[in-house]
């Protein structure tokens, strides 16, 4: 099998979970991997401002060039492989993986449908109405689609296409939070023994509801809670999330903390924030921090949605979504040992569950039905 396209694992880690996850199951995967080197943001507003697409395109043919010469010298050496699993934010790749491999399995990771993020992101119109069209001819190409909920495989023309794989966390996170363990740290090192140790990262987008923690750690902090609470990230909502906290003690902000570096970062806290939105968007995800906060040792607090509850409600803290009052009485009622304590206990019960090896055993057996393993 080959993991294809202009992924970047660093980035954007369920590519690496996949293959991890496969690899556990037997699988020979080889990566054929140039990265574009772009994030998901800078990529969303090329699409959204046309004047910016030469910069991609420029980008996208020098590593479809090298994807196609690498192609060629493992397809004389090893022959034609049986499955190719394009990347995530792979719309463009999977066309030219299905091309290259026209009577190969053609995988796609569809974690994120181009027309919903830039909806999410205030886009309308004709753009929006292009890149839904970009997600279907993606979707075309490909032989399996995988999505990382039910309500997005049913988003799908032909929702059989689809097979949901949890997100999950690669090994790095579990690590990070085994070494935390060993070393005693279950907070961040400028926190004391009274205060509750809090992290949220992300793109500060409208699906995360940014906004909507600051007013309950704002109001949290005002009824006299202990917190000690870490923001990493930047983004649209960042300016209304920093005006709300202005003037709240306890809060220390990262525009940027390296990919290799977020692990140890998050793992020192007791406490990692999920999405707390009612956008569309925030009704239908599990965001990647919620399974590597839960990795990273931390108890997870996220919004109470169908998809989340699902996946992980037994094992993580659900509070009603986009309701800061509720989220504030939630990081309370943390900030008591016994209560921190049990909710550490059904996080921990459901670690194996992320693994990589466990979250990718359906599109193992969808692999394995189709012949492709």
């Amino acid at each position: 099998m080959i993991a294809f396209g202009t992924y970047d694992a660093a980035r954007h880690p369920r590519i690496a979970v996949l293959v991890a996850g496969l690899r556990a199951h037997g699988v020979k995967v080889t990566e054929l991997n140039h990265p574009l080197g772009l994030t998901t943001a800078e990529r969303v507003r090329m699409l959204q401002q046309p004047w910016r697409l030469p910069v991609l395109v420029g980008r996208l043919l020098r590593c479809w060039a090298a994807l196609v010469r690498d192609a060629v010298r493992l397809r004389r050496a090893e022959g034609r492989p049986a499955a190719v699993l394009v990347g995530y934010l792979g719309h463009f790749d999977v066309v030219l993986a299905r091309l290259l491999y026209p009577r190969s399995v053609v995988v796609l990771d569809h974690l994120v449908f181009a027309g919903d993020t830039a909806t999410d992101r205030g886009a309308a119109g004709l753009r929006v109405r292009l890149l839904t069209g970009l997600d279907r001819l993606a979707v075309a190409c490909a032989d399996v689609v995988v999505t990382d909920t039910e309500e997005h495989r049913q988003m799908l023309a032909d929702p059989d296409k689809g097979v949901v794989v949890l997100v999950g966390a690669p090994d790095a996170w579990r690590t990070a939070g085994e070494e935390a363990t060993r070393e005693g740290s279950t907070s961040a090192s400028s926190t004391s023994a009274s205060e509750l140790s809090v992290v949220f990262f992300g793109l500060y987008t409208p699906l995360q509801g940014a906004p909507v923690i600051a007013e309950a750690v704002r109001d949290a902090v005002a009824a006299g809670a202990a917190l000690r609470v870490t923001m990493v990230g930047a983004g649209q909502d960042l300016p209304e999330t920093r005006e709300i906290l202005a003037q709240t003690p306890g809060v220390t902000w990262h525009d940027w903390v390296e990919p290799d570096a977020l692990p140890a970062l998050v793992a020192g806290h007791q406490v990692c924030l999920g999405i707390f939105s009612d956008t569309p968007k925030g009704m239908r995800v599990v965001p990647n921090k919620v399974y590597q906060g839960l990795a990273a040792g931390c108890v997870v607090v996220t919004s109470d949605t169908p998809p989340q509850r699902r996946a992980l409600g037994e094992n993580v803290e659900l509070v009603p979504v986009a309701n800061p009052g509720a989220l504030a009485a939630r990081l309370a009622e943390l900030g008591d040992p016994a209560v921190l304590a049990i909710a550490r206990e059904r996080a921990a019960r459901g670690r194996r569950r992320i693994r990589p090896q466990v979250v990718t055993e359906p599109l193992a057996a969808r692999l394995r039905d189709r012949g492709a393993l």
